[in-house]
């Protein structure tokens, strides 16, 4: 009897062990929860830019396993709307905050409330007044004008005359490619630069800007577009008014319109970002500041040159018509 109860009672000892060691395997293979990253972008889809950097953002996600949600304005003229959906974000106090700030002054005092939530903070695109990034990763935006404003100069006539087409005034992007631009244009002997005109990042906006410019400056040369609206908004006004070829045109960015602009001459070339890289690289960023991992302070992602001539090369086609998820 003796005997049976001992067996019994190492049996139910060895059953506990093995229910307390499957427990703690099982315990060992479940996944932990998923980090919460919130991205705050300047427009969610009303131009080509967003939406593939959206998709970078999404393929991050996927890839590391991460919960991310993203929030913005439908244009990027809605400042305010941004930083009220960006105090909300910190709110909820996710691992990370990625941001592409629609103002550089005006959205410094969510990118310090940000930082006093002791949330990680990463920049992408377009950054704030002051040092509250832990890093930024955005196209070296001074070298992409400074392209655009030698590649108008190619084309113009000794002394031109030539006009700025921005997008919303305020933004570290809009200024540094202006920057870029106006370093190249303003050290060429005899060019004249006739203003900087705002389109509020509105295809419309600025078609009627240049198109009341064309009429009222005859005698403008050409135009620098600094993003996509603001390009496709100044072709327009260039076709309408027959003078294709004849007020050259360099842009900013691709679109479908941009493509036909270019094809039918009217736009000569325009600067290519890589914005599935931005979107990508923000989340990898962010992933690796959750954890503890070092990252460095600046990412410069790369820009082309993309004209009549080359736009049909392989490469040249993948950032032309990069993939979107519809």
């Amino acid at each position: 009897m003796k005997s049976y109860m001992r067996l019994r009672y190492i049996l139910l000892l060895l059953i506990s062990v093995l229910i307390l060691g499957y427990v703690a395997f099982q315990w060992s293979k479940a996944e932990p929860g998923a980090k919460k990253i919130i991205v705050g972008v300047k427009a969610l889809d009303e131009i080509e830019f967003w939406r593939v950097l959206i998709e970078g953002v999404n393929t991050a996600s996927r890839e590391f396993g991460v919960d991310v949600s993203v929030v913005g304005p439908t244009q990027e003229i809605e400042v305010d709307l941004q930083i009220q959906l960006l105090e909300e974000a910190i709110k909820q106090k996710p691992d990370a905050i990625v941001m592409a700030a629609g103002d550089y002054n005006r959205l410094v005092p969510v990118a310090e409330s940000i930082r006093k939530a002791d949330i990680p903070l990463i920049m992408i695109d377009s950054a704030v007044n002051g040092d509250y990034a832990q890093s930024l990763i955005a196209t070296d935006n001074v070298n992409a004008g400074q392209k655009a404003g030698k590649e108008l100069s190619s084309l113009l006539p000794a002394d031109a005359k030539v006009a700025i087409v921005s997008f919303v005034q305020g933004t570290s992007t809009q200024i540094e490619r202006e920057q870029g631009v106006r370093s190249i244009l303003e050290s060429r002997s005899g060019t004249e630069i006739v203003g900087t005109y705002y389109s509020e990042g509105k295809e419309e906006r600025a078609y009627e800007i240049t198109k009341k410019l064309l009429l009222e400056r005859p005698d403008l040369n050409g135009i620098v577009g600094l993003n996509e609206p603001s390009t496709v908004g100044a072709g327009r006004a260039i076709r309408e008014l027959g003078l294709g070829g004849k007020v050259k045109l360099v842009g900013f960015d691709s679109s479908v319109k941009e493509v036909k602009l270019l094809e039918e001459g009217v736009l000569q070339a325009t600067i290519v970002q890589k914005p599935f890289n931005i979107g990508y690289l923000g989340i990898k960023t962010a992933v690796s500041i959750i954890e503890g991992d070092k990252v460095s302070r600046n990412v410069y992602t790369d820009s082309v040159v993309i004209n009549k001539d080359n736009m049909y090369t392989e490469e040249n086609q993948k950032l032309l018509f990069p993939f979107v998820e519809e």
